[in-house]
């Protein structure tokens, strides 16, 4: 694994990137109505269309831009996950 720094940097601030786009997409739908459950689905089921497109034609592309979609999607996973946590409590 050799990065550079700004690579990895990149990435960093994709991964927060999707952080926050996670906690906005959990937050506007409860301000507007009760629509959080179809919100939360419809952006899993474009995460994993993302994935598979991802996944099926650049298996083995080491392209910058394919990771930090990626990084993206794991913030936004990783929002959904902290603030399942946040609501439950």
């Amino acid at each position: 694994m050799n990065y550079k720094i700004s690579e990895l940097s990149l990435q960093l601030i994709s991964l927060l990137l999707g952080f926050f786009i996670a906690t906005i997409l959990s937050t506007m739908p409860s301000q507007t109505g009760d629509w959080g459950i179809i919100a939360s689905s419809i952006v899993v089921t474009l995460n994993e269309i993302i994935s598979k497109i991802i996944y099926k034609y650049y298996n083995n592309s080491k392209d910058l831009f394919i990771y930090i979609i990626n990084s993206i999607k794991i913030g936004i996973i990783y929002g959904f996950f902290v603030d399942a946590f946040k609501l439950g409590s």
